[in-house]
């Protein structure tokens, strides 16, 4: 997701998106830990696509 993308967000949209993230990274670590993962890569897009969500959410928080 690119960063304009989230800036259109409202905070409420960006919360969600975080919860969804958030839950994702979950499922793809328990995949991870069971062998089950074979893109790796996903991890780290999600974990990148968290801070994204983050640091939108505070920058809109700090306005």
């Amino acid at each position: 997701m690119k960063i304009a993308e989230l800036k259109d967000m409202s905070q409420d949209e960006l919360q969600g998106k975080l919860m969804e993230l958030l839950k994702d990274q979950f499922n793809l670590r328990m995949k991870k830990s069971t062998g089950q993962l074979a893109q790796t890569h996903l991890l780290r897009e999600t974990r990148r696509s968290i801070a994204q969500v983050k640091t939108v959410i505070h920058q809109k928080a700090g306005k």
